[in-house]
């Protein structure tokens, strides 16, 4: 097995310019660790967000590491590793602190309880582009919003990796998604998705929340999965239904957000490691995340794949320009 791996670091905070490919050590997995040979990677906004300083802990420079999420196959285990075995096809993801173990690399060494098992039948690319986008829309809709079927979900930044998992799972459990976008260009593909109505939100919050209620009858909706925050947050709970709940998972908009005044409603915020850090939560929400790749009835939708780890500065540019729908894979 090599003992160097190609290494994507970063020495200073800053745009995708400043990610660097370096030959790292690699040694071999100690108790309790795996050494996974990554085939491919999936990008998340978490990462340029702790690339450039902006995420909600800091990287240690220099040399950090960067990425959270990797498919590939297990080509070691450490002492104590029983639930892997080496020839493995797995993903990367839970309890991943990026800064001295962060995934893009050709092999890395990981705790076993930052690797889960990949259906045979997933490939690398199609695995790269699922753990994090459905696990998180399983855990903030169904474990903590109490998503039902019949129930209309609002999904605001819908054309996101998240965003494009979250109708996947509320059709799944036979909920309804309405879901937002900045543009008319991403309506097709968001339809495409799954979507049961696009709405274009052009004219703010208001307008947003005004046609939510349009379209359930004037009744509103049971849950509002929100990306976005800042001003907006609080005419946008004025989609809701009586008593429904808000699942705040992001700040694109890093501005106060008032709360609403709509009551009764439940705000919620989600943070997916809460959920994945727990054995239980792992078990569950990789249960339901394989099954649903297994029988296909979850297909990630994948903007763009990179070809080869010297692209990650194309891959992370992509990301920044908000011109995809879903995710952004690098293969190695």
């Amino acid at each position: 097995m090599p003992t160097t791996a190609r290494t994507v670091l970063f020495h200073d905070l800053g745009g995708p310019e400043v990610l660097t490919i370096e030959d790292v050590p690699v040694s071999a997995p100690g108790p309790g660790q795996v050494t996974v040979r990554v085939e491919a990677l999936g990008l998340n906004r978490a990462e340029a967000l702790f690339r450039s300083g902006a995420y909600y802990y800091q990287p240690a420079l220099p040399a950090s590491r960067l990425g959270y999420e990797a498919s590939g196959v297990v080509e070691a285990v450490g002492e104590g590793v029983t639930a892997l075995t080496v020839g493995d096809p797995v993903t990367t993801g839970p309890g991943i602190e990026m800064s001295a173990q962060g995934v893009y690399a050709e092999r890395v060494v990981l705790p076993e309880t930052s690797v889960l098992p990949r259906p045979a039948s997933v490939d690398a690319v199609t695995g790269a582009a699922s753990w994090l986008t459905y696990t998180t829309a399983y855990g903030a809709l169904l474990e903590t919003a109490g998503l039902r079927p019949g129930d209309h979900v609002l999904i605001t930044g819908a054309s996101s990796g998240v965003g494009t998992a979250a109708i996947q799972v509320a059709r799944r459990i036979g909920a309804i998604p309405l879901v937002t976008t900045r543009t008319e260009a991403k309506r097709q593909g968001l339809l495409e998705a799954g979507a049961a109505e696009v709405i274009v939100s052009e004219g703010g919050a208001e307008t947003v929340a005004k046609e939510a209620r349009r379209l359930t009858g004037g009744q509103g909706v049971e849950v509002i999965f929100d990306a976005i925050g800042g001003p907006g947050f609080r005419p946008l709970a004025e989609a809701l239904a009586e008593g429904g709940s808000v699942v705040a998972y992001g700040w694109l908009d890093s501005r106060p957000a008032e709360i609403p005044w709509n009551w009764p409603f439940t705000i919620h915020t989600y943070a997916n490691m809460i959920l994945t850090a727990t054995p239980g939560g792992r078990r569950r929400s990789t249960a339901f995340l394989n099954a649903g790749l297994s029988d296909g009835g979850f297909r990630p939708v994948i903007a763009e794949v990179f070809e080869g780890l010297d692209r990650i500065r194309d891959a992370h540019a992509l990301m920044e320009s908000n011109r995809h729908t879903g995710k952004i894979v690098v293969r190695i």
